[in-house]
């Protein structure tokens, strides 16, 4: 037996939503680059999450669960999970404060270092894959819309 939309035309009505509603376009073009980036990182066995704490930490040094929570704009109660679980895999390690000895520093182990490492040579390819429809110029261009959107200052070039 058909399917019962045999026969009937197919609705297009998508491409009008996306031209409509902005919001709509850019949360669906985010959950598209997000379920591609997670499995990606899974690839790598590090999950999204995961490798951004090691990459902030490789990049700024250690710092507080809080202020990983803050600056990668993830939920503190996820920010304690993925701790716990790079902490467990010897890829972090938590140490006291020396400047507020009621908190901890999450710094990252030479494991946590190699790790990264690795998952970042994919990163290049992953992104020319997700954004292949896009022009370099309008790879920088959506940056800075983005940017613009997340009020954030892009850092200067060669940085």
């Amino acid at each position: 037996m058909p399917p019962k939309s045999a026969g009937r035309p197919r609705l297009a009505y998508f491409p009008q939503l996306v031209a409509e509603r902005l919001d709509i376009a850019l949360c669906r073009a985010s959950a598209a680059v997000a379920r591609a980036a997670e499995g990606q990182a899974d690839r790598n066995g590090l999950g999204v999450g995961r490798h951004l704490v090691l990459k902030m930490l490789v990049a700024v040094g250690p710092c507080s669960q809080q202020t990983l929570s803050e600056e990668l704009r993830i939920d503190r109660s996820v920010m304690v999970n993925l701790c716990d679980d790079l902490e467990r895999a010897g890829h972090v390690r938590r140490e006291r404060d020396p400047d507020d000895r009621r908190a901890y520093a999450v710094t990252v182990t030479d494991s946590g270092r190699r790790l990264l490492t690795e998952a970042e040579t994919s990163v290049p390819e992953f992104l020319d894959r997700a954004f292949h429809a896009l022009t370099p110029a309008e790879r920088d261009q959506l940056t800075g819309l983005l940017g613009k959107l997340l009020d954030v200052t892009p850092p200067a070039s060669g940085s």
